[in-house]
Order: C-alpha cells, then structure tokens, then sequence
C-alpha cells in the first residue's frame, strides 16, 4: 500500500500549506495555495517598492525641481540674449540703411545742383558762344599759337551743344568724390547694391566734373586766341604806320590769390572771354573803317603810287594812286564803309567817287564809265559804287585809286599789304 501524496507517475506530490488557528474550543484551519502565496507576495514586494520610491521622491523632489528650474532659467537667459543680440543687428542693419539712404539723397542732390548749375552755364553760353563763333570763326590766331587748324570751330560747335548725362552711357572713372560721396569706408567681398550705386554715383560725378573742365578750357582757349587775333591784327596795323586804338595789354597784372570755387571760376573765365572778344570787336571795327580790301582783285596794277613819267606830258609827274587794268564796264567796289562825299566829274579824274571813311581817311575811285551812288550816301564795305571806264585825263580803261589821310596822299600799297595780312581775321 502507497502512502498517502504520493502519485505512482509523478512522484510525491506537494501538499498545500494549511494555517491552523485554535482558539478556545474552536479550531479553524486554512489550507493557502501555492499561487495565492506567490500574489501575497509579490503585493507585499510592490507596496515596499512604491513606498521606497515615494519616499525618495519625498526627499528628492525639491533637488530635481531645483535643477528643472536652473534649466529653464539657463534657457531663458540664452533665448533672451540671442533675442538681444538679433534686435541689436537689427537696430544696426536699419541705421545703416538710414543713413545710406540719407547719403544717397544728399549725393542725387548734389547731382541735381551740378547739373542744374550746367544748365544754367549752357544757358550763359550760349549767347557769347554765338559771338565768338562771328568774330572768331575759323580764322587762326597770331602765329606763335599752338591751336591747330579747325579748333576754333571743334571748340565752339562742342560748347554750343546743350550737355546731356545718361546714367547708362556714362563710365566710371578714378576721381575724388566730393563732400559725402562714398558711403562704404570698409571692402566688402560681395558687392552690394549699395557698392553699385557707389560706383555709379563716382561714374556720374566723374563725367560732370570732366564736362565743367572742358567748358571751362574751351573757354579760356577762345579767350586766348581772341587776344592772339587782336594782337595779330594791332600789330599788323602798326606795323605799317595804320592808327590802331585798342589796349590788349594782359601782362600788367597782380594781386593776391584768393581761391575760387567751380562758380565762380566759370564766371570769371566767362567775363575773360567776354572782355577778350570786346577787345577782338573793337580793333576789327579799327580796322575795318580803314581802307584795307583791293578795289580790283585779281588785276594787275598798271602803275603804282610814286614818281612815274606823265603818260601824256612825258614828263616826271607825282602819281597819287595805283591804276589797275579793268575793262569798262567792270563794277566798281568800295574798299571800306563810309559815307560818299563826291560823286561826278572831277577834271582830269574825270567821273569820280570820293568815299569818307572817317578819322580822316578817304578813297577816291577815277576814270567811270558810270557812277551809281549820290553825295551823302552810306555805304558797306564792297558795295558797287559804279563802272570802270576812261573818262578824264586817261590813255585807256583802267580804274584810278587813291588813299588820302587829311586830304594828302598816301600809298594804297601799304594798306593792301595789311588788308592781305589781316583778312583772315576779319
């Protein structure tokens, strides 16, 4: 016989636990299966774990919420100063574009004052441009000069031109800029619109600065050869014995220097000029009341003025004009702008025209074949006073001239000789 638990298959088997309680006449008993044990127990295990973790929390807690705030406080401190540090380059970046956008408007001003100031200039110009071109023109000045051939009128037909600027035509160049000009004083590696409008406002600058010196060497070179015109024509005049009333002397000068500005250098260049042409006006018109073209150009001169023998007599006669070959009928031209004082016969000059020029000078025009202007009749300088012919004291057509300064006669040679020196600045 088995004993009792035992199994004939699998052994002995285990009993469950049974919890007797005795109490006075009663006696419970409780059997407590292997399972209902192993939950007791591990209940009992999770109630000691949580309330250890419940009490360390207990102690720790104020530490780790210490440490939680210190880090958001670290955060914070850092999300604060990278906020600052990014308001701060705001602040400099809108500075900065205030204050290009303030240099821009002083620098796009100051165009516009230049440019209006050229303008004006032009305005200016114009007029003294006009006569400087009539009483320049094309004619060289005196022989010392440099200018070449032509300049005068590359001078005055570039002056006379109204200036243009065109930001897209103009080129930069290497110039200083005046007040305010750049608004970068550190290289940038990248260029920027603002270094592109740099560039730009140089480029402009540049090429109003190279216009204003240009005006301004045209022109003192037309001054200058205004003079070199007037002195040419003075020392002509001169040096053939002719009155010449003019002071072009420029080298009796002095003063302190006082610096000027663009304005009013232009002024004073412009006032030189100005005076230079006057000067120019005035010895042309000294010149042009003498009589100074050839009554015949291009025909020979027959007889000059001097001692000849009488053609007629045979005998040594003073011969008080030049007679130069004509055929009647040749229009007659006087020589310089007067007013005619005798016209008709006048004994052996037979029909006669005798033209007043002033200060004392007159010319006398002999041996017509018609005459075509009254006593007390202006004329211009080449207008046809009659026909050449062979009336009077004559052997054959011809045109008789003579030059009488204060009634006496005086060789017509010398004044042709500086009519011919002086006509191309006439």
């Amino acid at each position: 016989m088995k004993p009792t638990g035992q199994s004939a298959v699998f052994g002995r088997r285990k009993e469950p636990h049974t919890v007797i309680i005795a109490r006075g006449n009663e006696i419970r008993h409780f059997t407590v299966r292997p399972w209902l044990a192993a939950f007791i127990g591990s209940a009992l295990a999770a109630i000691a774990i949580g309330y250890l973790l419940a009490t360390s929390y207990l102690v720790l807690r104020d530490d780790l919420i210490g440490a939680t705030t210190a880090r958001q406080a670290r955060m914070q401190q850092a999300y604060e100063d990278r906020i600052s540090a990014l308001r701060a380059q705001v602040d400099r970046i809108t500075s900065r574009q205030l204050l290009d956008q303030q240099l821009m408007e002083t620098k796009v001003s100051e165009l516009l004052a230049r440019q209006t100031q050229l303008s004006q200039r032009h305005g200016r110009l114009g007029p003294i441009l006009e006569r400087a071109e009539s009483e320049v023109g094309d004619a060289p000045a005196a022989a010392d000069t440099e200018t070449k051939p032509g300049e005068h009128t590359e001078i005055t037909s570039s002056l006379s031109q109204a200036p243009t600027y065109s930001v897209a035509s103009l080129s930069a160049g290497d110039t200083k800029p005046f007040s305010l000009w750049s608004t970068r004083s550190d290289p940038l590696d990248n260029e920027t619109a603002a270094d592109r409008a740099d560039k730009l406002f140089v480029s402009i600058n540049a090429s109003l600065k190279a216009i204003e010196n240009q005006q301004l060497t045209r022109i003192t070179t037309l001054a200058d050869n205004a003079y070199k015109n007037a002195d040419a024509i003075s020392q002509a005049l001169e040096a053939a014995g002719l009155p010449v009333d003019a002071d072009l002397d420029k080298n009796d000068v002095g003063g302190p220097l006082v610096p000027l500005d663009s304005s009013l250098i232009f002024d004073s260049k412009v006032k030189e000029l100005d005076e230079a042409l006057d000067a120019l006006d005035q010895v042309k018109k000294e010149a042009r009341k003498l009589p100074l073209t050839n009554p015949a150009p291009g025909h020979t001169v027959t007889s000059p003025f001097g001692v000849r023998t009488d053609p007629i007599l045979g005998t040594a006669a003073l011969h008080t004009g030049m007679d130069f070959r004509a055929p009647i009928g040749m229009p007659t031209k006087v020589t310089a702008a007067g007013v005619v004082t005798k016209a008709g016969w006048n004994g052996g000059y037979g029909r006669m025209v005798e033209v007043d020029h002033g200060n004392g000078f007159a010319t006398r025009y002999g041996h017509l074949s018609e005459i075509d202007v009254t006593v007390g009749q202006k004329l211009a300088a080449g207008d046809v006073i009659g026909k050449t012919g062979s009336s009077g004291r004559s052997t054959g057509p011809h045109l008789h001239y003579e030059v009488r300064h204060n009634g006496e006669a005086v060789d017509p040679l010398r004044f042709l000789a500086v009519g011919k020196k002086v006509a191309q600045y006439l």
